[in-house]
């Protein structure tokens, strides 16, 4: 088949260029985002990793924008085609909830206290495709259903704090699948679960976005999470990309010292008796970011050249990238 009969490739469900944040004060100016790049198919799910403050959550609210006013944000982001900088209000309210729904960190301040699960459900589903409220009702049932959520009819009428963490969890995921959106952004939503819990949503959350053919972006600091539910993992640090990949070439050994650091700092089975390994230091101040490689200061293998200038991106094959001067080219 010549070049010209190929079919196209199918453009990014989620497609960020150059995406800077920054938060400006009287007193300071904190860089949060400082040139990501990100790209999401259609039925793929990328986790963001890293520490806490490297981004990954305002890189979350960005591409659904959800920052606030004082916010200054840079770049270009697209989701299914469109331009979210160029929403109005009106246009981005539509968005939030019909193409992208988010699944936020603790349900119980995410939920409204003074509505029962199945008004909430059903109140999205009216607002974003005009049905009748008996129609909204059967559909907040089916989504109960679809949860998992035992005995659904009764947990309708049940307030938020009426449910365990782990069923506020499952409610709110209900929530966001409600007007079937292309992609669900989910920001930390098993932190503060129990492992036992933690696990039954994370097997939840696979299986509906392979069902329902979403492209999840899943944000998270722990590597047993990402290896998990991930098809790509970035990895963030002082608001960049320092490194992405598939999964499974990623956890068999990462190509950036930072996420082997990370790696290295986390217990996994046969480790009884073995020390763990850590990361020296803390992350730079975003008020004033170092001129070369910010994980120089706590890198074992930083030399001069890594203080010179941020790192480019380098290409190792496989779909693998990591911004290092130690990582050969493909």
């Amino acid at each position: 088949m010549s070049a010209a009969l190929k079919p196209a490739a199918p453009a990014p469900l989620v497609r960020a260029r150059d995406l800077t944040v920054r938060f400006v004060s009287r007193d300071a100016t904190i860089h949060a985002v400082n040139g990501v790049d990100l790209d999401l198919a259609q039925g793929e799910v990328l986790c963001l990793l890293g520490e806490s403050g490297s981004g990954k959550s305002v890189t979350l609210r960005a591409l659904m924008g959800l920052l606030p006013k004082r916010a200054k944000v840079g770049g270009t982001i697209e989701v299914a085609g469109r331009d979210v900088q160029a929403m109005n209000e009106r246009q981005l309210s539509a968005f939030r909830g019909g193409d992208v729904a988010m699944i936020f960190q603790e349900p119980m301040t995410a939920l409204d206290p003074v509505f029962t699960i199945g008004r909430q459900i059903a109140e999205a589903v009216q607002r974003h495709e005009g049905v009748s409220r008996s129609a909204a009702d059967a559909r907040a049932l089916e989504l109960l259903e679809l949860v998992h959520i035992p005995s659904a009819k009764r947990r309708l009428a049940a307030y938020p704090h009426e449910l365990s963490g782990g069923l506020r969890q499952r409610a709110m995921i209900a929530v966001a699948l409600a007007c079937k959106p292309k992609l669900l952004l989910a920001d930390e939503p098993t932190t503060a679960l129990d492992a036992t819990v933690q696990i039954q949503v994370l097997l939840l959350l696979r299986e509906l976005q392979e069902k329902l053919g979403m492209g999840v972006i899943f944000v998270t600091h722990d590597l047993g999470v990402a290896g998990e539910i991930a098809d790509r993992v970035a990895v963030m640090y002082a608001g960049r990309v320092v490194e992405e990949g598939p999964i499974g070439p990623f956890m068999a050994g990462p190509l950036h010292p930072y996420p082997q650091g990370l790696l290295g700092a986390t217990v996994h089975a046969g480790m009884r008796g073995k020390r763990l390994t850590t990361i020296p230091g803390a992350p730079p101040s975003l008020e004033c970011l170092p001129a070369g490689c910010a994980f120089a200061p706590r890198c074992a293998f930083a030399e001069p050249a890594c203080t010179a200038a941020v790192p480019e991106p380098r290409f190792a094959g496989g779909g693998r990238m990591a911004c290092c001067i130690r990582v050969p080219a493909a």
